[in-house]
């Protein structure tokens, strides 16, 4: 075969490959906990996407390549000083002679943390920079509820022994999930194909629910076929709700309802034929609450039916009724959020103590003790348990909440680095949302509405490996550049030209 005659076929066999490994990305995205994870890739970590062998393909194949070789969007610069701060910070902490402790080294930790961060900061860019067309993008989505399609059957058939339990069926579904995940299932609560519910509810809450709300809320969709307004997206948007009530997470529940009291009071599309001045009248604006406060006393009764499953749930509102002298304070105590705000102070401690780089990537566990507040640990076993000596056994001790540990590992200026590239996410979307095209809106829209979740999802995890908030920022980079360059304008994140 001639050079001439080869070339094409390695390219279109090239192309062949990225499709594959891009699909497989993200009917991937589901799976968070893979249990046959080799140690190199970190097999003993808690968060072991398995997504990630997709995506190696993906940039030996596509995105290194694509950086050098051609123009990239400036907002991916943005996240560079943050890396960049968070590894400074890191070699920093080197020089305080940090003591091992808890089983694991300061090397370890600074390591394992820095390829954490390696990972997610990975995950963006591809997603970022591999759809290249609208028609791609629409393909990205249908790929990304393909996979959604099977977590969220796998959620429904673990509804089924949550609604009225049978430890047979309870038992066959266990053994599979041991091919998915590395934790067992939970009797009373739905976890889909991760490691926990809160896990689960968060994929649904942030990472599926903003794409599919926006295409209810502007009549848009990914798909060709629809049944006059019902849409692919209409169908899948109801049944991740149903499900996500099963997760009886409190903070993805809140994120759902956040998220539809946003969309549907100032994101939801107007009709063409509406005069204008009507949509800034009292009028409007009265229909609008009232609809939305229809959407939410809907929500709000499925979730009460549903939490008479979950005793431990239904604390959200039974406190009032079972506790005589009602505090806020004592409330979040008797929601079991008492460890949780402990590791906060803790974070927000080694931040004042730290305050401009912090103590480095992974280090907050080795200054945990010392930081936390003074509070009796009697009442918390949580943390009881992880303070105290228990033979060799590894405590991952973290913030559990991103802006925290971002404040504590990194200081000030890794704060304020991660907001400006926030900053940058947010200019993306918010141009294709005041765009006047219905495609860039939609994606306008979902960007401001992953935002949103991301803003309050932020509080309950702290590990830059999950991929949620890289494909949800990756993907609003990508329509922004998308549709940018199609109509010959420059980056909306940085009106500069390109890079």
């Amino acid at each position: 075969m001639t050079l001439q005659k080869w070339l094409p076929l390695a390219g279109r066999t090239l192309d062949a490959i990225q499709k594959t490994a891009w699909a497989l990305f993200l009917l991937f995205l589901p799976v968070t906990s893979f249990p046959y994870f080799p140690k190199v890739f970190g097999g003993g970590a808690l968060v072991r996407p398995l997504s990630l062998f997709p995506l190696i393909l993906l940039i030996l194949l596509f995105t290194l390549p694509h950086l050098v070789r051609r123009p990239i969007p400036r907002t991916l610069i943005m996240l560079l000083p943050f890396v960049l701060v968070a590894v400074a910070s890191s070699l920093v902490s080197t020089l305080r002679g940090i003591e091992s402790t808890f089983s694991v080294t300061q090397m370890g930790r600074i390591l394992r943390a820095l390829v954490t961060l390696v990972i997610g900061a990975a995950m963006y860019y591809t997603v970022a920079l591999y759809p290249r067309s609208d028609d791609e993008l629409r393909r990205s989505l249908r790929w990304l509820y393909a996979g959604f399609a099977l977590a969220l059957l796998w959620g429904s058939l673990q509804s089924v022994y949550i609604v009225e339990f049978d430890s047979a069926f309870f038992h066959k579904l266990q053994r599979l999930q041991a091919f998915i995940s590395t934790r067992k299932l939970f009797s009373t609560r739905a976890s889909g194909m991760t490691y926990e519910p809160n896990w689960f509810a968060g994929q649904i809450s942030f990472l599926l629910m903003p794409w599919l709300l926006a295409s209810v809320l502007s009549g848009y969709s990914a798909f060709r076929r629809r049944w006059r307004w019902v849409t692919v997206e209409w169908f899948l948007l109801l049944w991740a709700v149903i499900v996500l009530i099963f997760t009886f997470s409190r903070a993805g529940i809140a994120i759902l309802f956040l998220l539809a009291f946003t969309g549907f009071l100032f994101l939801r599309g107007q009709r063409e034929s509406q005069p204008s001045h009507s949509r800034r009248g009292r009028r409007f604006w009265l229909r609008r609450l009232a609809e939305v406060g229809a959407v939410l006393v809907v929500l709000l009764g499925l979730i009460y039916v549903a939490s008479l499953k979950n005793p431990f749930f239904s604390r959200i509102w039974s406190y009032w009724s079972d506790v005589k002298q009602t505090s806020l304070g004592d409330y979040f105590e008797y929601l079991g959020f008492g460890a949780r705000f402990s590791y906060g102070e803790a974070a927000y401690n080694i931040y004042e103590a730290y305050p401009l780089l912090g103590v480095g990537l992974g280090n907050y566990v080795f200054y945990f003790p010392e930081m936390m507040p003074d509070r009796p640990l009697a009442a918390l076993p949580e943390l009881l348990r992880l303070i105290v000596p228990e033979g060799n056994r590894e405590r991952l001790i973290t913030a559990k909440n991103l802006y925290y540990r971002i404040l504590a590992e990194t200081g000030l200026v890794g704060m304020a680095a991660f907001a400006a590239f926030l900053m940058a996410v947010f200019g993306c979307a918010l141009f294709l949302w005041l765009s006047p095209h219905k495609e860039q809106k939609y994606w306008g829209r979902a960007g401001l509405l992953g935002l949103i979740a991301f803003l309050v999802s932020a509080v309950s995890f702290d590990s830059f490996a999950i991929p949620n908030m890289w494909v949800v920022f990756g993907l609003v980079t990508a329509a922004a550049w998308v549709f940018s360059r199609s109509e010959g304008r420059d980056d909306p994140a940085n009106r500069g030209g390109m890079t």
